[in-house]
């Protein structure tokens, strides 16, 4: 291939945006003149290294938006350690076919069970199949909620909560709720309410979600929705942050076991 054919066809692939092949022509062009393939492989595998690289990036920006709180995957979770869990319901979600349907997602477990871990692991999974994704705390979405409704902007504030395709909310109960807090949080969810898909993690069961609210009818109602379309983890067991302090010793024995 000639110098100003080699310029020719790398100004094209920039001018059509597909920059990875453009980026990569020299070494795409090397490993088929290696491999001799026919015409429409070779087409294809240019447009696969395309899209995989869009892809990529598609990924890394949805990651970036999404605020999760640190790097944590299915394949870190530990099923062994955390028996309760159903794996063959955990593989599904991470598909993310319920993300589309508007269907929600509620992990329930008392604390160091791996609740947040399977929150972002699933957040990650549902970006990395194409949906945008918002993970944030409990506390912080109820101050920002709070913040907007005393200046006046609550609606933005609620259709910003509303716009991403799956909204991952953590720790839903370690606090209760102030009465104006829960209604601000009903707000949200029936905007969210067959529009787009919630993922909670709670220290609750649902029985005590009247206490967590403040109001039993209040609750009844959020509940509603959420369990409408929904499935549900429960996640039982020791803190596994504790069983580690135990396993090295640093909790020591209790006078129970003393005596």
């Amino acid at each position: 291939m000639s110098d100003i054919v080699h310029a020719r066809v790398r100004e094209h692939l920039i001018r059509l945006r597909l920059g990875e092949v453009a980026e990569r022509l020299d070494a795409l062009l090397a490993d088929a003149a290696r491999k001799e393939p026919t015409y429409l492989d070779f087409v294809d595998g240019l447009l696969r290294a395309e899209i995989d690289a869009k892809q990529r990036k598609r990924t890394a920006m949805g990651i970036q938006i999404a605020h999760f709180p640190a790097v944590k995957t299915l394949e870190e979770f530990d099923f062994k350690a955390q028996q309760s869990v159903d794996q063959r319901l955990v593989k599904e979600l991470a598909t993310g076919r319920y993300v589309p349907l508007a269907e929600n997602v509620l992990i329930f477990g008392p604390p160091g069970v791996g609740k947040t871990h399977l929150a972002i692991a699933l957040g990650r999974a549902a970006v990395e199949t194409g949906h945008s994704v918002l993970f944030v705390s409990a506390t912080t979405l109820l101050a920002a909620l709070a913040k907007a409704e005393s200046e006046g902007q609550l609606k933005d504030k609620l259709n910003f909560f509303a716009k991403p395709k799956l909204l991952v909310l953590d720790e839903l109960g370690y606090l209760p709720f102030e009465k104006r807090s829960a209604h601000l949080f009903f707000q949200l969810v029936a905007r969210r309410y067959e529009r787009g898909s919630m993922l909670i993690t709670t220290n609750q069961l649902v029985a005590h979600w009247g206490s967590v609210f403040g109001d039993d009818v209040l609750a009844a109602a959020i509940l509603d929705r959420l369990l409408h379309h929904s499935h549900t983890l429960v996640i039982q067991g020791e803190s596994y942050r504790l069983r580690q302090k135990k396993k090295s010793g640093l909790l020591g024995r209790t006078s129970l076991e003393r005596s």
